[in-house]
């Protein structure tokens, strides 16, 4: 099957077009596939996944309680993949992603703070009532559990376990979370973010 350019009418193999991709024609223009690629609606929040440009809104969002895959040194293509293997949304700064990649998932920030990009995708997806603080591992994503004194005695400095009851162990990298006086700070960060949003 081609798949045709709208500008002189070329066809190029479909097989150039893997997960939405899109090319330049000799004649000048983009060329893809018409139908733009969409993963089915979920059920909850969404489900993110931010280009190499987004570590910190990753962060944010996952402090937040949103799942936010990111990879520091994530290529284009790896990054589509993924988002719709996973059902993700993509979020970038790039410009130029949506024109390479036809895919519906794809999100351009146009803030370029980290709170304001925090706040636009708060408020493009309608997140505000879904946020659960401090649930999920800001550094590798996986959902936070609950962790008793005794088994993070080893793990945390000697005064937080003399002045601190509940803790909170991520299973993915074996990081221990407790209320310390950044979370007050985290907190106020959010409550500016939604009331912004």
């Amino acid at each position: 099957m081609g798949v045709p350019c709208p500008g002189c009418g070329r066809q190029y193999d479909v097989a150039l077009f893997p997960f939405g991709r899109t090319i330049h024609c000799t004649c000048g223009r983009r060329v893809g596939l018409e139908a733009r690629v969409r993963f089915e609606e979920r059920e909850g929040a969404p489900r993110f996944i931010a280009d190499a440009m987004l570590g910190r809104l990753a962060r944010w969002l996952r402090i937040m309680g949103f799942d936010t895959a990111y990879e520091e040194h994530i290529p284009d293509a790896e990054l589509v993949r993924r988002s719709l293997q996973e059902q993700r949304a993509v979020l970038t700064r790039d410009r130029a992603l949506p024109e390479e990649w036809s895919v519906a998932s794809i999100y351009v920030l146009a803030s370029e703070t980290g709170v304001g990009q925090l706040r636009e995708v708060i408020r493009a997806f309608d997140l505000a009532a879904d946020v659960k603080l401090f649930t999920r591992c800001s550094i590798c994503n996986a959902s936070l559990e609950p962790a008793s004194r005794d088994s993070v005695r080893d793990d945390v400095p000697a005064r937080t376990f003399a002045t601190h009851e509940v803790f909170r162990r991520c299973p993915g990298c074996s990081r221990v979370y407790w209320r310390g006086t950044h979370t007050d700070h985290m907190e106020r960060v959010v409550a500016q973010v939604l009331a912004g949003a």
